[in-house]
């Protein structure tokens, strides 16, 4: 007699700070229980009796984390997608009305096109690292916020108090720097990693830390799809006759900025960057489309020196 394989499952979580919404299609078989051990254990006991193809979560604010973090140690596939995605996927298909069930029953959906990356273990020490190079991204944009208000006329108890603030953040960013560099010196391939980043002119400690948190990516995806992946690929955006102006959108907002500072240190210091940025002004590129074009270069230098393993080489070749 045949045995006869059961069709594949596709599920989708709808994760918020206190619940877990899970679809499973096709059979629209559903669960609802809180984002804690029990309700994850619940999710995995769930799935475990089921031929789950993929899983599929949103981005909520790091809310997602534990559970995507359970499932991938379960042995599932998973997949984390931000959310703008999932709601122009939505949007797609004509669902106007959000609901965590609507929602859920759409992560399923978009699961089953199984066009999207796969998630991979990330060890405890990434997540620190992560956490830590967030922090101090916060710590940073507090402390400019601070140093401007400063800069406003106001009598001496109140410019006191903003001097307090800084001095606290500014020790607060230095700690995390130390920190930083303690969790990196104590692992021999982000250390190397490091080393190599920051090997490149324009590339600073603090911003080749950042990469390494951020963009793990670096060095297993090509160029085009390391660019689209930042968000420094131009986007086209024509239409019949009509040849619409391109321009960079999506992607890693916090790499695009680390690399958006990079970009201007290297027009200037890096023997390869500052004749390939002088070139672009010479025909007349406006300003910024000469800084996406060196952050996309430098971004395509970096992303072969991490493949291949090797030191800053200004005869580098990224084609």
């Amino acid at each position: 007699m045949d045995c006869v394989t059961p069709a594949a499952v596709d599920v989708g979580i709808d994760v918020s700070k206190a619940k877990l919404d899970v679809c499973l299609l096709p059979g629209d078989k559903r669960l609802s229980c809180g984002n804690d051990e029990q309700g994850v254990a619940q999710v995995i006991a769930l799935l475990k009796d089921q031929p789950v193809r993929r899983v599929l979560l949103e981005a909520t604010g790091r809310y997602e984390r534990h559970v995507a973090s359970e499932l991938l140690e379960a042995g599932f596939d998973v997949t984390v997608v931000n959310p703008r995605q999932a709601r122009d996927f939505a949007r797609a298909l004509g669902k106007l009305a959000k609901t965590d069930r609507i929602d859920a029953h759409t992560l399923a959906q978009f699961a089953q096109l199984g066009h999207t990356r796969l998630c991979e273990k990330q060890p405890e020490k990434r997540t620190l690292l992560d956490d830590l190079v967030t922090r101090r991204r916060q710590v940073t944009r507090m402390l400019a916020t601070e140093k401007t208000r400063l800069q406003v006329p106001q009598n001496k108890t109140t410019r006191t108090m903003i001097a307090r603030v800084i001095r606290l953040l500014d020790q607060q960013r230095q700690d995390l720097d130390r920190r930083i560099a303690q969790l990196i010196e104590s692992d021999d391939d982000w250390k190397n990693r490091r080393d190599l980043l920051s090997s490149v002119p324009g590339i600073g400690i603090a911003t080749a830390s950042q990469l390494v948190a951020d963009l793990p990516e670096l060095g297993k995806l090509n160029r085009q799809q390391i660019a689209a992946l930042v968000g420094v690929a131009p986007i086209n955006r024509d239409s019949g006759a009509m040849r619409g102006k391109r321009a960079i959108g999506g992607g890693r907002a916090s790499v695009r900025c680390a690399l958006y500072m990079a970009a201007f240190c290297a027009m200037k210091f890096n023997p390869l960057l500052r004749p390939f940025a002088e070139r672009l002004r010479g025909v007349g590129k406006p300003f910024k489309v000469i800084v996406v074009a060196v952050m996309r270069k430098l971004l395509a230098i970096l992303n072969i020196m991490i493949k291949e393993n090797q030191p800053w080489n200004p005869k580098l070749k990224t084609a």
